[in-house]
């Protein structure tokens, strides 16, 4: 068995929340004709480019919303499994070194593509099992890509991979274009709306204008729809934090939606830096 996996990221440093990574797998089972659907929904869609969140507008929300309703059916018949992990900036980790810090970024990637999926409940039949691990291209040195790349390698012998037979093969640890991935297109949509609602990018508004843009409107809009396909999977989904396992922890696999919000196992925790933070002005005295 072959599982196809997909790596995104999106923003480092939000409002109120940052470090989003975004992962989607697939089963060599289904990605060859999942692929070819997703392509051929966006040329008959006009789609001549590649679909992401950045070039969502309102001459093309109706488009987006109908391939993202498309992308879903997959995601629902737990064809393609979809996570996303983000931290919170009000919970600021305690204790790190200067190297730490200096490689926050490859750090949580890392946390990311060994914990999201569940790998340890993936395989009760312990079949032989290869992970094919496609990231969309790394934002940092060539030595330092590398150095991250030769750590995921080496996860094939940790203990929970080695138990269940999972393996990965140095030449199928690769730095892609999302131009050329579909799915990657697709979860570039999803990641990024999920962003842009947890940093309430909605609310913003031109500088001098009163009133939100059109393009921002657009996005709450697709964003909308793309939390009511989440619910579908999922009622009352709760995009903000991490998603339960319902008594399972082998859920953690079979699910085909979770989001992860990554809490340092030491923090301390800045209330100024959440949502529902009143600034409380001081009464001014006259004499």
């Amino acid at each position: 068995m072959e599982y196809t996996l997909y790596f995104d990221e999106s923003d480092k440093q939000g409002k109120y929340f940052g470090n989003f990574y975004g992962g989607a797998l697939v089963s060599s089972k289904y990605i060859d004709r999942i692929v070819k659907d997703l392509n051929d929904k966006k040329q008959e869609l006009g789609f001549l480019h590649e679909i992401k969140w950045s070039k969502v507008s309102e001459q093309y929300l109706d488009k987006y919303i109908e391939i993202m309703t498309f992308f879903f059916q997959y995601i629902k018949k737990n064809e393609i499994k979809i996570r996303i992990m983000f931290t919170q900036n009000c919970r600021e980790a305690n204790n790190l070194t200067k190297e730490q810090r200096e490689n926050e970024f490859f750090l949580l990637y890392y946390q990311f593509c060994k914990h999201a999926f569940g790998f340890q409940y993936c395989n009760p039949s312990n079949e032989k099992i290869v992970l094919k691990m496609y990231f969309d291209k790394l934002p940092d040195t060539k030595e330092k890509n590398g150095k991250f790349k030769e750590y995921v390698y080496a996860l094939q012998y940790q203990d929970v991979f080695m138990e269940n037979n999972i393996f990965i093969r140095r030449e199928d640890i690769t730095e892609v274009t999302s131009h050329d991935h579909v799915i990657l297109q697709c979860m570039d949509i999803v990641l990024g709306s999920i962003q842009f609602k947890l940093n309430d990018k909605h609310k913003e508004k031109p500088e001098g204008k009163r009133t939100r843009g059109k393009k921002t409107i657009a996005k709450e809009k697709l964003y909308k729809h793309i939390n009511k396909l989440i619910r579908e999977v999922y009622p009352n989904f709760n995009v903000g934090a991490s998603t339960g396992v319902g008594g399972d922890y082998g859920n953690r696999w079979n699910h085909p939606y979770r989001h992860w919000l990554f809490t340092p196992n030491e923090y301390q925790y800045d209330g100024t830096k959440t949502k529902n933070f009143k600034t409380k002005l001081k009464p001014h005295l006259s004499y």
